[in-house]
């Protein structure tokens, strides 16, 4: 459809009147952004975009992400006209309690919204992981069902970050040519002009990345309509419009100033905007023509939806396996007995061996049972042992393979994992040493509030890695990862746990989880007879027992310290219990009747983990008086693994000393 100038020029008025009225109410919020955005905003969703309101979730969507989401009373307005349950009602609620309008944009919370963004230079990784997931999914559907594109909206900050650049680095190395990044380069931050600390030239940037470079007026709608038909053309690589824009674009006396970045323009500038616009309506009301014009585009929209899911059902018709895959996928259903299917796939005769190892042996048979599980490492496979040996790599103009290769790019590997999981269908997994979460936490923070699925895999979880020394040794990094809400963090002690804990991440659809293992051998545990595999997804459970009667020390640890406290009980030649804790998550959320039976309240406790102490005593309900936490309140050193058990007290011979002096002491 072709529209006015007149048309183009209300329509932009409309949004930027409505998201500065949304603001002005909640006395809260940024609405320079919105303003300056507003003509980009009206020819992208008027002409380009490619959804179905009254579908959010449709997989043939195109998806827009803002990754500058302090400016989503933009894309809140936009939601609002083009037909999504985003009420009136509800921009005028903006950031207030329980509603679909808070601050930055929320995955879930609002039909529409993509991803979760905020902090910023996150949504425009994401995008490049939507991206990928779509290459992925055409490679192995085919155009006819998915042959959607990616959309982006991006500030200056976005690219300060250096999220944005690692991955826009990866988008260009793959020639994302479905992936259109539009930046809102208004040369205004918070503290003032971005010449105060940002001058490089950011299309030559993205030059050097692969990518092809537009810089246009963003004012000038011609302009933006031709940079995105060219944009939508392109196929070997992304494409960055740069759009040179005025933030507060209508305000007469705020426009072009830092104050209008994130504060309301306040009743006597909105008047003035208001009559610098000649925009008569009152807050919150939408001219006839606007609300007109909008319909117009739903109607259009639906009819190419309608064409599209009769092409689809002919497509499912022809292809019922793959149809049936499709499904599959878009539920990420996994097999009803994948645990039996993955302890299978342990070695038959149980010997000494680092977890990651047996990570492996479970990872390579998952993906066989899995089809929507993808990822790789930041360029540490050799040393993770993520590689799927029987798919090929992902690579420019070949995305029929399993095996993402993210290169030294932590942060950006966590954001295009968290990409793929909001796109829908995969279930992402990527990899790094553990000490290098602390580069990707925004990420797993992002994940966890997001609901999303998605396995981190962290090795070398601890001083036990030996020589590479106190840079590469985690201390604080597993009770730091407990404290991300909706996080399961889940540190295996050997093969059987290991397998249960990957079936248990993988079933898991409401938050990601942290695979975290050994580099160094651990030993296979011998389990009391009446040992139920069930009972690892439970948190904790009971995994030796020495002596006849009940135990006078229970002794709890994780990973590789469980065989340590199996020796440690043996040696402390009195009743005592060994309970393994994989998963903390797991456990608070058992009955009290079933933790008071694996570790009893009135009994003395003994935790055993090479980490920091901090935080164990709550973790099990202890005390200071019956608990005894065993672990390590400083950095590492640089040494073989049994020489940094032996001068950091996790040896059997220690861990006893320590529990008879704490629990048994013999008064002389």
């Amino acid at each position: 459809m072709n529209y006015s100038k007149e048309d183009l020029t209300l329509v932009a008025n409309s949004i930027r009147v409505l998201s500065a009225d949304g603001v002005e109410k909640a006395n809260s919020g940024h609405p320079g952004m919105p303003m300056g955005m507003a003509e980009l905003a009206t020819v992208l969703w008027l002409k380009y975009l490619n959804f179905n309101p009254k579908q959010p979730k449709w997989i043939n969507r195109d998806r827009f992400v803002l990754s500058n989401g302090h400016g989503c009373m933009l894309l809140y307005s936009m939601l609002h006209l083009s037909g999504y349950d985003v009420s009136l009602e509800d921009l005028k609620n903006f950031r207030q309690w329980g509603s679909k309008t808070p601050g930055h944009p929320e995955f879930n919370d609002t039909p529409g919204v993509e991803a979760t963004t905020g902090p910023l230079g996150q949504g425009v990784a994401n995008a490049v992981g939507m991206a990928i997931a779509q290459k992925v999914m055409a490679a192995r559907f085919g155009d006819s069902p998915i042959n959607h594109r990616v959309f982006a909206f991006c500030g200056d900050g976005c690219m300060q970050e250096g999220v944005s650049g690692e991955g826009s680095s990866i988008a260009g190395h793959l020639g994302l040519g479905n992936l259109t990044l539009i930046y809102d380069d208004n040369h205004i931050s918070i503290a003032g002009p971005t010449s105060l600390s940002f001058s490089e030239d950011v299309p030559k940037r993205y030059e050097a990345y692969g990518w092809h470079v537009q810089r246009i007026d963003g004012h000038d709608f011609d302009a933006i309509d031709k940079a995105l038909e060219i944009a939508t053309k392109i196929t070997d690589r992304p494409t960055l419009i740069a759009a040179r824009t005025t933030i507060g674009k209508g305000a007469p006396h705020k426009a072009n100033d830092a104050e209008v970045h994130g504060s309301p323009l306040g009743k006597e500038e909105m008047a003035a905007t208001r009559k610098a616009l000649n925009w008569a309506e009152e807050p919150f009301s939408i001219p006839a023509k606007t609300l007109s014009i909008f319909a117009a585009r739903l109607s259009d929209l639906t009819n190419s939806y309608m064409a599209w899911d009769d092409n689809f059902k002919s497509w499912q018709g022809k292809n019922v396996d793959l149809a049936k895959e499709l499904d599959t996928r878009l539920h990420l259903e996994v097999p009803a007995d994948l645990e039996t299917q993955l302890l299978k796939s342990l070695p038959e005769k149980p010997a000494p061996i680092a977890t990651r190892k047996l990570s492996q042996t479970i990872l390579q048979a998952a993906s066989a049972l899995v089809p929507s599980l993808i990822g790789g490492s930041a360029d540490l496979e050799p040393s993770t042992f993520t590689l799927i040996n029987k798919s090929t790599d992902v690579e420019k103009e070949s995305f029929t393979g399993k095996n993402l290769r993210f290169g030294i790019r932590e942060h950006g590997m966590g954001a295009i994992m968290n990409g793929m999981s909001y796109y829908g269908g995969f279930i992402p997994y990527g990899s790094t040493f553990l000490t290098f979460a602390d580069y990707m936490r925004p990420t797993l923070r992002l994940a966890a509030i997001s609901h999303i699925p998605g396995l981190f895999i962290f090795t070398h979880d601890s001083v036990f890695l030996g020589e590479d020394g106190p840079t590469h040794q985690p201390i604080e990094h597993l009770q730091s990862l407990r404290m991300i809400k909706n996080l399961w963090v889940m540190r295996p002690a050997d093969g059987v746990e290991t397998a249960i804990c990957y079936a248990a991440a993988l079933r898991r659809k409401d938050g990601p989880c942290a695979l975290i293992f050994s580099r160094q051998n651990c030993d296979p545990i011998e389990r009391p007879k009446d040992f139920d595999w069930n009972d690892i997804n439970k948190g904790a459970y009971i995994a030796h027992e020495s002596g006849d009667d009940s135990p006078e020390v229970v002794f709890i640890a994780t990973g590789s310290e469980v065989g340590l406290a199996i020796q440690s009980a043996a040696l402390l030649s009195r009743p005592a219990r060994v309970v393994s804790m994989p998963c903390v998550e797991q456990f608070h959320a058992q009955s009290p009747e079933y933790q008071s039976k694996i570790i009893p309240r009135f009994v003395q406790k003994v935790v055993i983990e090479a980490g920091t102490t901090l935080g164990w005593r709550d973790a099990i309900d202890g005390t200071r008086e019956d608990t005894l936490v065993i672990g390590i309140d400083r950095y590492g050193a640089s040494a073989p693994a049994k020489v940094i058990a032996e001068k950091l007290g996790l040896t059997p011979e220690s861990v006893v000393a320590q529990v008879k002096e704490r629990f048994f002491r013999v008064a002389s």
